[in-house]
């Protein structure tokens, strides 16, 4: 079941977005967890998009008066996890997203539905 997008997110997604990331999916984790409401998951095609994808956001959304409580994995650029305190956004390398498919991992969470173009 998909629910339309929070505009609080969607600066978020746009930003995630922005560096060509795919396969982006969007997760409601109220009431399925209590260390974060909204998941944003996303894929890149190599180390180097994943890092430039997670370097783009944490500088959009910095611009907009935001900084990350912590932003993990960015040297590698296997599996980036930005802590926005109640958003968390993950920046995967396609086949390490696979291998831990969070989506699948977390399949009670309803997914929020983003327009992705």
């Amino acid at each position: 079941m998909t629910q339309p997008i929070d505009p609080a997110i969607d600066q978020y997604v746009k930003a995630v977005l922005g560096m060509k990331a795919f396969d982006v999916v969007v997760l409601d984790m109220r009431g399925v967890t209590s260390f974060a409401d909204t998941f944003i998951i996303s894929s890149g095609r190599s180390h180097r998009q994943v890092t430039a994808i997670a370097e783009f956001v944490a500088q959009e959304i910095k611009s907009k008066g935001i900084k990350p409580l912590g932003i993990e994995g960015l040297q590698e650029g296997h599996w980036i996890l930005m802590d926005y305190g109640d958003i968390i956004i993950h920046v995967f390398y396609e086949p390490i997203r696979m291998f831990y498919d969070l989506e699948g991992l977390w399949s009670d969470a309803k997914r929020i539905k983003i327009c992705d173009g």
